[in-house]
């Protein structure tokens, strides 16, 4: 019972150490954002390579998932004779879950795993230690432009997803379930308000941070050359798709009891 009790005390304090250091190099990379010289050609640079080379996966995700969810809800809609609401659960669904959420793991996979082995790799050749020697702060330089290109570029991204998850919808339910042009796009408008739109933007920003501060703290801590770098990127990954879920349950609750 002892060596059980004592394993659990010794994974709780390395949790609590890893969302310690975690919350440190947020707080760090905060100030210095606001902190000059602003690299602003290194921040579009950034914003190209995780933004805008991730829309044709996301948006391919996007799509399946709008048809997959219309089909899905049809089987049971149809019983009940209610394929016309099919419209607004998908514009809802995608707006307020599955654009953010779906958007989120996209770049978890292939972003952060980008910028872990890119972070990583800079570690074990020594090369953050000659920025340090060099006077030049790494969190300024490498976590900063990664953290905000993220913040800004996933929820632009979410807003791309959310509107051709809608039109996968939109097929199914036109040229499959038959429903009238004019009578889908006007449930899918109807059912939708200002606050769906936001609460799902809120989520990708914050998805966004946590996605930028794990792939770099992984990065940062990597060791043990091209086989650390490996097993950091695989644990970026995987932490910032729990961290990705788990905030998604916190503000889905957070919404429906505050912000109704």
């Amino acid at each position: 019972m002892n060596a059980y009790l004592g394993v659990l005390k010794k994974r709780l304090s390395v949790s609590f150490e890893y969302v310690g250091g975690l919350t440190i190099l947020l707080f760090r990379t905060i100030g210095w954002v606001f902190a000059p010289p602003y690299k602003r050609f290194q921040l579009f640079d950034q914003m190209k390579k995780n933004g805008v080379d991730s829309l044709s996966i996301v948006t391919l995700t996007a799509f399946f998932a709008g048809i997959v969810l219309a089909l899905q809800s049809a089987y049971t809609m149809r019983q009940m004779s209610a394929e016309i609401y099919i419209a607004s659960l998908v514009s809802l669904s995608m707006t307020r879950e599955l654009g953010p959420v779906f958007t989120a793991l996209v770049v978890a996979a292939r972003v952060g795993a980008s910028i872990t082995a890119e972070v990583g790799t800079m570690k074990v050749t020594e090369q953050i230690d000659a920025l340090e020697t060099l006077a030049t702060n790494p969190i300024k330089y490498l976590v900063v432009p990664r953290f905000l290109s993220l913040c800004i570029m996933l929820p632009l991204l979410t807003i791309i997803a959310d509107a051709v998850g809608i039109l996968g919808g939109y097929i199914i339910g036109v040229a499959n379930l038959h429903i009238s042009h004019h009578l889908y796009l006007k449930k899918t408008f109807d059912a939708l308000v200002y606050k769906d739109v936001f609460t799902g933007l809120i989520k990708a920003f914050a998805f966004a941070a946590v996605i930028s501060i794990v792939a770099c703290y992984e990065g940062m801590r990597a060791k043990g050359g091209a086989e650390g770098v490996g097993k950091a990127t695989t644990l970026s990954v995987v932490i910032s798709c729990i961290l990705v879920i788990a905030l998604d349950c916190f503000f889905t609750a957070l919404f429906y009891f505050v912000w109704r």
